[in-house]
């Protein structure tokens, strides 16, 4: 860490007959489960504004926005660690120092804010380590941002619209949007738009953002399929984390999911996570930019994403690393790989599974520093092997009913009180989902840091013992 349309149903001819009364003359485009902006850009969701007194001028692209529930929003309706992307991409860029007039048409209530700018946390300018923020109030807006980048939108709220016209001050991007565009279009974009230093890939669950420079690296790729494994790889995320619409609480995230090229990373890091986007250097481009790297190699942005997804309740500092490959190994499967914990050591010929098992329960073990990594792993692969493909789909939704005001990872990385906390959540909660006391399987064949608070949780739950030894087990 830290690192195709449906069709229009009557109601929803209504709601665009009246987001064009919003646009008045302005070229309009919607932006919801999936659109481009007015001149072909690519583009999506959004939201609102107020008072409907301001007419709209036709000097460049108007953009008709939803709002919808924000980054912290989300993070707690989902108890999430980190924050996702709230973005909503214009396909709009500004160079450095020009000025940007934008024209906001709202319906009612909330207000759209501009961002300019691409994220690079570990960019040694602290003013390019995120975008920009330019709140905006309905009517002319005029704001200059002395580096320029990207534009985006974010648009806080339940379904409010508004009109966005960018009156001036900003020039496409080269963009290619999942469904819109077709390739000999996005080949014509990145061979005539050769000043703007930036290009946007989007579908309705992601923004690719890139370097011009990273994108033309594999122009030669088909972007469909890229794009839409993009959204397959989300979705596999979303299965295992239970997010299958059945409720509010378990519906997909709000908005899409922001994977940005980014300029620096610390030495030994090939990609990290943070709130709102994941970053990859240029050194990862042959993964997220190609289709059989990103299918066959993919396992960093996999992971990566996995960080956005990890629940709070029990992400114990000890476990950020581990329980993010819950989504990985989902990944895989989607994808039809191999598992990584399959995958053998040169030195000993054996996989992660066999190396560990010689060392669960014996004396004087512990969790956190008898095992590495992929070890830490099959303890929680393992209970899917025990319980049921659903094990970890119903441990997620579970915590989402209990848990909706966890902190945000940075908030408690590290405390002490904290992690034993989380620790004895992950042992109650697997015990409560899979209906048998696994105060074995933690304790003593794993040897998870569960303090006796938390062995006395599990005793309290009266349950059986489980039919098999969990940890016996391997794919």
């Amino acid at each position: 860490m830290r690192p195709a349309h449906l069709p229009l149903t009557a109601s929803a001819v209504s709601r665009r007959s009246a987001l064009a009364a919003l646009a008045g003359a302005g070229a309009l485009t919607l932006l919801g489960t999936g659109s481009a902006s007015a001149d072909g850009s690519a583009g999506r969701t959004g939201g609102p504004a107020d008072g409907l007194s301001t007419g709209l001028s036709a000097d460049g692209p108007t953009l008709l926005i939803e709002a919808f529930p924000g980054a912290e929003t989300e993070r707690l309706r989902l108890d999430r660690s980190l924050r996702a992307s709230e973005f909503i991409p214009t396909g709009r860029y500004t160079a450095p120092g020009a000025q940007v007039t934008v024209r906001i048409r709202p319906g009612h209530g909330a207000l759209p804010v501009l961002h300019i700018g691409t994220f690079d946390d570990y960019n040694t300018n602290p003013d390019l380590k995120a975008p920009r923020v330019f709140p905006l109030r309905a009517g002319l807006n005029t704001v200059s941002d002395v580096y320029g980048g990207p534009l985006y939108l974010s648009f806080a709220g339940h379904g409010q619209q508004a009109a966005v016209t960018f009156v001036s001050g900003t020039q496409r991007m080269a963009g290619f949007e999942l469904g819109r565009t077709s390739e000999a279009d996005f080949q014509r974009q990145l061979d005539s738009i050769t000043d703007v230093p930036w290009v946007e890939l989007t579908t309705g669950h992601a923004i690719l953002t890139l370097t011009r420079e990273g994108a033309l690296l594999y122009r030669g790729e088909d972007h469909a399929a890229l794009l839409g494994l993009f959204d397959t790889i989300i979705d596999s995320h979303n299965r295992i984390s239970g997010l299958d619409g059945s409720t509010r609480l378990n519906r997909p995230k709000a908005g899409r999911y922001h994977f940005n090229e980014v300029s620096v990373v610390p030495k030994g890091v090939g990609a990290y996570a943070w709130h709102g986007f994941n970053g990859f250097p240029r050194a990862y481009m042959d993964r997220l930019c190609t289709v059989q790297g990103l299918r066959t190699r993919g396992w960093g942005l996999y992971h990566e994403l996995g960080h956005l997804n990890q629940q709070a309740a029990y992400q114990a500092g000890g476990l950020t690393e581990v329980t993010v490959n819950i989504y990985s190994l989902a990944a895989q499967r989607t994808l039809g790989q191999p598992s990584n914990l399959l995958t053998k050591d040169a030195t000993t010929g054996l996989n992660w599974f066999q190396s560990a098992a010689p060392k669960v329960g014996t004396p004087g073990i512990a969790y956190e520093t008898t095992f590495g990594p992929y070890e830490q792993l099959v303890p929680l692969r393992q209970l899917e092997l025990a319980f049921g493909d659903d094990f970890w789909p119903r441990l997620h939704q579970l915590v989402r009913t209990e848990h909706q005001h966890d902190a945000p990872v940075e908030d408690y990385d590290h405390d002490p009180a904290v992690e034993a906390r989380q620790y004895r959540a992950l042992s109650t909660y697997a015990s409560r989902v899979s209906g048998y006391d696994l105060t074995d399987f933690f304790v003593r064949k794993w040897a998870f840091p569960i303090d006796a608070t938390g062995v006395a949780e599990i005793a309290a739950l009266r349950l059986p013992s489980p039919p098999v030894d969990p940890s016996s087990l391997s794919d």
